[in-house]
């Protein structure tokens, strides 16, 4: 007799791990305290009513926890649960499948839902206003209207974009709740915990120095610890030391202050094409090789908030902490003279830039 599959025994296989490390409650999930704060008031007004939470809009930049946490409403609600996202609604008639198919007080979870269809939209007004959906049936002479009744639920809509949204979606929304980067202390929380549902033995300062280098964001914090995980299992001792974590994260091409390989592409253009700036973001994105809104989504808001870039009317420029970061310490903006002293070592932007804004080198 042969041996049974082994994926269809109760004993739990390598891959359960991974999907644990999502939290499944709110007291597990870390960090953004006022917006889960409101959340537990809402939330249990709701259940002691015993009726449909109010429409929720979570926006911030990507990985921050808006649909860990759009999964974690629908569960201490005690209701289903049904995601999708604006580009997959490309017809009023998916919508329509979808709404009509929710039980009472579900949660109804879109994704970037700026990029809904705006014909799309238009069906969403009533359904969040009114729980009702008006769709034209035919076309021509024989095309009527037909108004639907729909159980009382929960839309949940998330964005990166929140310019984008229309003033009609966006004031339907009850509940704005905008994510914040996470400090260095909530990660290092983070990186503990899912390195011990990792079951890795992890010591504290190896856990601080992933977390310094992930840039606010739990998701590449997340990602960080299992690379670093596969250098502790192949090339160490199965713990995760700060030696370790540092030269692991050094070769995967992430420094101290976690940027990566397009982040000092972006940085190291600005200082040796363009001597510091002012260069516009169209210039920027032909020299890279990238499409402006990547630029302006995934690299710059980091840049932006370590203070390594400035936006101006005429152009990006490079402030005074990414010249320090390069190595260029010392650079006087105010035009007066470079506090560090010229050698072979310094490349020929550094000068240009000082040169440019009327520096001059001390002998």
């Amino acid at each position: 007799m042969t041996e049974p599959d082994p994926t269809l025994r109760p004993d739990p296989l390598p891959e359960d791990h991974e999907r644990s490390l999502r939290p499944q409650a709110l007291e597990d999930f870390i960090g953004q305290s006022e917006a889960k704060a409101n959340l537990r008031v809402f939330i249990t007004s709701a259940r002691k009513r015993g009726e449909a939470m109010d429409h929720t809009l979570f926006h911030g930049p990507p990985g921050l926890g808006k649909t860990t946490l759009a999964q974690i409403m629908s569960k201490e609600l005690g209701v289903g649960f049904r995601m999708t996202s604006g580009p997959v609604l490309a017809k009023a008639g998916d919508l329509a499948a979808i709404l009509t198919n929710l039980e009472a007080n579900d949660v109804l979870f879109i994704d970037e839902i700026h990029r809904l269809n705006p014909a799309v939209e238009e069906v969403l007004y009533p359904a969040m206003e009114d729980f009702e959906l008006d769709l034209v049936i035919g076309e021509g002479p024989a095309a009527r209207t037909v108004r639907i009744e729909l159980q009382p639920f929960t839309l949940v809509g998330a964005t990166t974009r929140l310019g984008l949204l229309t003033t009609p979606l966006r004031d339907r929304f009850g509940i704005p709740t905008r994510l914040q980067f996470y400090t260095e202390a909530e990660l290092h929380e983070i990186v503990t915990r899912n390195a011990a549902l990792l079951q890795i033995p992890t010591e504290p300062e190896g856990a601080r120095e992933i977390a310094r280098r992930s840039r606010g964001t739990p998701r590449i914090a997340g990602r960080l610890l299992r690379r670093v995980v596969d250098f502790a299992v192949v090339e160490g001792d199965g713990r995760i030391t700060r030696a370790l974590a540092d030269g692991a994260l050094t070769r995967l091409g992430v420094d101290g202050l976690g940027l990566d390989g397009a982040d000092r592409r972006y940085l190291h253009l600005i200082a040796e094409a363009y001597q510091g700036g002012p260069v516009g973001i169209e210039t920027l994105a032909a020299a890279l090789s990238e499409s402006r809104d990547a630029l302006e989504e995934v690299i710059e808001p980091y840049l932006l908030q370590q203070g390594l870039i400035l936006r101006t009317p005429r152009g990006r420029m490079l402030a005074a902490r990414a010249w320090r970061h390069a190595g260029t310490a010392g650079l006087d903006t105010s035009g007066a003279a470079c506090a560090q002293k010229p050698g072979p070592e310094r490349s020929f932007w550094k000068m240009s830039l000082c040169l440019r804004r009327g520096c001059f080198w001390p002998e």
